[in-house]
């Protein structure tokens, strides 16, 4: 089964493919992805990695958290489910319209 890594901290300048070398030391890669800013393109600094295996991952998790890339500190762990927001996601923003006093119609 696959397992899914949080990186951080990594230079704005790095390519997915550079996650890629990276972290093939350790094991398979089966996805990369890195977080860009919506209105600029530019990277956000941080990223997911899907590794081959749970065994895999946490020798990444290991060998890299904390170790030095491209002059920083990288953060790696275990990346955590987001809950879905919006109307169907359960999320602080869903649920539907609410109106004061009881009304319910436009």
């Amino acid at each position: 089964m696959t397992r899914k890594l949080f990186v951080a901290n990594f230079p704005y300048r790095t390519t997915v493919e550079e996650l890629e070398t990276l972290f093939e030391q350790h094991g398979e890669v089966v996805s990369a992805k890195i977080a860009t800013d919506r209105e600029t393109g530019r990277s956000r600094g941080f990223g997911f990695v899907e590794m081959g295996s749970e065994e895999e991952a946490q020798a990444a998790i290991r060998a890299l958290n904390g170790k030095d890339f491209g002059g920083r500190p990288l953060a790696v762990r275990e990346a955590e489910d987001r809950p879905r927001s919006g109307p169907r996601g359960g999320g602080p923003r869903g649920g539907g319209r609410r109106f004061p006093g009881g009304g319910g119609r436009l």
